[in-house]
């Protein structure tokens, strides 16, 4: 198991590592301080300071890559539903968001919870895992599966009118 001292001398190697592979010395910090939190969480982390390095290592840079891959999944989900808003009738902002608000209740409770927690509050997909109780890999399918169906919701509701053209 390691040690806070084995951290400790390692902090200035894996701050100097986090902050050559991430976009900003922010991004940095919250890497190394990821990557301490899950080795002092792993039972099956190495006792040698030779092995522990490597080891650190390898968890920032796949931290480093689950980020930019919600980074970029979050982007294409946003691009999408600003095209699909956008589209809305040209309605005023303010009608988009209402649409948009009710598109958003109409989805099952798990989804709109997974997506209230990763893209409205910004949680990070293992913090939603644990608020929710539930594996990461759920977390992951159900945003996916949320993400669609408001896309389709909000896609129907461009393809059919909204409920303000009804009333006019």
């Amino acid at each position: 198991m390691a040690s806070l001292s084995q951290i400790e001398l390692l902090l200035p190697e894996l701050r100097a590592y986090a902050r050559s592979i991430s976009q900003s010395g922010h991004d940095a910090e919250d890497l190394v301080h990821d990557a301490i939190e899950r080795v002092l969480r792993s039972s099956a982390q190495p006792s040698k300071l030779d092995e522990l390095r490597p080891w650190f290592f390898r968890v920032i840079r796949n931290l480093n890559i689950d980020e930019f891959r919600k980074k970029r999944v979050r982007m294409e989900y946003f691009q999408a539903q600003s095209l699909a808003v956008t589209d809305l009738n040209q309605h005023a902002d303010h009608e988009n968001d209402i649409l948009c608000r009710l598109a958003f209740e109409r989805l099952p409770a798990d989804a709109r919870e997974v997506l209230f927690l990763v893209d409205i509050m910004g949680l990070k997909y293992s913090e939603a895992a644990e608020v929710m109780d539930v594996p990461v890999g759920t977390v992951m399918s159900r945003l996916s599966r949320g993400r669609r169906a408001l896309i389709g919701l909000v896609g129907d509701r461009n393809e059919n009118g909204s409920a303000m053209d009804g009333q006019k």
